[in-house]
């Protein structure tokens, strides 16, 4: 199914996929690392999965990835609450002893009909998995975007999400907005999701974040 969302920007097309799961790998006793995120973080644009940025980080590490990130997911848009589209109940589910969080994109293309609603759903899904997922460690990553030019919406929704995760004393990594700003290279063909160079080098911006966080 494709959704189409009309931003000052131009036609953005934003795929609906559905649940994908990596399977575990290596050591049964590895962390088990969990990923709340859309088509930037299920790797949509990359030519095997095993390419995309979490993968990446998790085989490097050793940790078992689950990720059952969806396309054109927000925490308004594409949104199921209940079933196999409830993906802070899959991760939840999933007993992650670390959750990412990679959220707020294409919230940006609902931003001027539905700016509170957004707002209070961010809150509540971080509430949410952080009392779910007591002992889980919490990693929230500013919202990806994917062009140089910037709505007014993305900063709003980038301070929205970093509120959140100062309230339940997230890690929080910053400035992964730009990471491929300026890179039209990495950009796969459909002009709006990494290929495998911007994955990887959205692996290395990640590795460099992570390492400061003693991960």
């Amino acid at each position: 199914m494709r959704s189409l969302f009309l931003l000052g920007l131009g036609l953005v097309l934003v795929l609906a996929g559905c649940t994908a799961v990596t399977p575990p790998a290596g050591d049964e006793d590895a962390p088990r690392v969990a990923f709340y995120g859309d088509s930037y973080t299920l790797g949509t644009g990359a030519s095997d999965p095993s390419l995309r940025w979490s993968s990446i980080i998790c085989a490097e590490r050793g940790w078992q990835e689950f990720n059952p990130s969806v396309n054109g997911l927000g925490f308004v848009n594409n949104r199921a609450t209940d079933g196999e589209g409830d993906l802070p109940a899959l991760v939840i589910a999933n007993d992650p002893s670390i959750v990412f969080i990679t959220m707020g994109l294409n919230d940006n293309f609902s931003y001027d009909r539905a700016a509170n609603q957004i707002r209070l759903r961010i809150t509540e899904d971080f509430t949410r998995l952080a009392t779910a997922l007591p002992d889980a460690r919490f990693i929230v990553v500013e919202p990806f975007w994917y062009t140089d030019r910037r709505p007014e919406s993305v900063e709003v929704i980038i301070g929205w999400v970093r509120d959140a995760a100062a309230a339940i004393g997230a890690d929080y990594i910053p400035g992964a907005s730009h990471w491929i700003e300026g890179h039209p290279e990495w950009m796969a063909s459909d002009g709006l999701h990494p290929n495998d160079a911007g994955y990887a080098a959205m692996a290395t911006r990640m590795d460099a974040e992570l390492t400061k966080l003693g991960l």
